[in-house]
């Protein structure tokens, strides 16, 4: 099967060929059951899938659908790992044990939201809310331009940002709208007030099926930013020199960084990430975010815009609304089939770089 075949078109597509594939390798899926339903009346789980004994010492992780509708792209990229009988091979020899898991924010990914059902961005979402949270003072001074009372927005909203960015130039603006702000519920990458539903069941996951672990690496599946069809590995790891290095040796030297300005992301607070050094202290912890590009940075934003206006506008006309949700897949999802090709191909080296990076012990 070529690669369009391990992808979909809905979540309950997704899910169902992604269980159907570990199935097939012989590997027995969990599932942890979302309590809400779908947007065409299925049932939502966060699937997890295990490769290698419980108690091995080195395991890598992959994820999809932290960001949602990001998952059509994650989903086809694990299932068709999951459906390469060479790659299983691999893992077979490596000794290394593989958690492959499915749609992290399972009601995003079927609503086509980037959002949980909370209302919030999983990867801002990692705090210890008894603590002040962090103020995002460019968000404040844009939330009203992002998501003005009427859509499309008009010119007075565009001067807005235009003004912001002439102030504080275009990496500035995306960092005000991106970072990760915690004061308006309906705006975007809002990293809410508590913990979602799919950030405890996350943290239940990692303390399960990681605490034997004394080697973890993370290959975390994302859409949305870059050139259309590249995937950029974006160090996703504390800021610790030498675990840049580490990433940059079974990675390669193209590993990008938030911190010293590589990446095409802003710098951002509240990262799933950090869930393994708290929860596992003593693991060595090496993480990328596979990030794939679709459209240009604008045209994702305004995309995101948009979807999140429609939230706060329910009352819209259809045929406005069916538009706008289209628009949110296709800024995430490239439904062509060389684009999946592409994807799958980087997603593969990376997972195989990233068993060679366990298997060697590199400190």
């Amino acid at each position: 099967m070529n690669a369009s075949g391990y992808f979909s078109q809905s979540y309950a597509e997704a899910r169902a060929k992604f269980l159907a594939a570990a199935e097939v390798a012989g590997l027995d899926p969990e599932a942890h059951p979302h309590p809400l339903l779908g947007r065409d009346g299925e049932r939502l789980a966060i699937d997890v899938v295990r490769s290698g004994p419980a108690g091995a010492k080195r395991l890598l992780i992959i994820s999809s659908a932290c960001h949602g509708v990001e998952g059509f792209a994650g989903s086809g990229i694990q299932t068709g790992l999951l459906s390469d009988a060479s790659w299983l091979a691999q893992v077979q020899a490596s000794g290394v044990a593989i958690l492959y898991i499915h749609a992290l924010n399972p009601h995003g990914f079927s609503w086509w939201r980037r959002v949980t059902q909370e209302g919030v961005d999983l990867n801002r979402n990692w705090h210890d809310f008894h603590r002040p949270l962090p103020h995002n003072a460019g968000y404040d001074e844009l939330a009203a331009a992002l998501i003005p009372a009427t859509w499309p927005p008009g010119p007075a909203a565009e001067a807005v940002l235009a003004d912001y960015a002439a102030r504080h130039g275009d990496k500035g603006l995306q960092a005000a709208i991106t970072g990760g702000q915690y004061a308006h519920e309906l705006g975007l990458f809002y990293g809410g007030r508590a913990p979602t539903w799919s950030q405890q069941t996350l943290r239940h996951i990692i303390q399960e099926q990681a605490r034997h672990a004394e080697s973890i690496a993370w290959i975390d599946l994302h859409t949305g930013l870059g050139p259309s069809g590249h995937g950029e590995r974006i160090f996703a790891g504390p800021a610790d020199p030498a675990a840049l290095a580490r990433a940059r040796r079974w990675w390669g030297d193209q590993v990008t960084s938030m911190a010293d300005g590589s990446s095409s992301s802003a710098p951002l607070v509240g990262l799933m990430w950090s869930v393994v050094p708290e929860l596992l202290p003593a693991a060595r912890y090496t993480g990328i975010a596979l990030e794939f590009g679709t459209l240009p940075l604008a045209q994702m934003l305004a995309a995101l815009r948009a979807d999140h206006w429609l939230e706060a506008h329910p009352e819209c006309p259809a045929e406005q609304a069916r538009a706008i949700k289209q628009q949110i897949r296709a800024a995430f999802y490239v439904d062509r089939d060389d684009w999946k090709q592409l994807l799958l191909s980087q997603a593969r080296e990376a997972c195989e770089q990233a068993l060679q990076g366990l298997a060697s012990n590199d400190d």
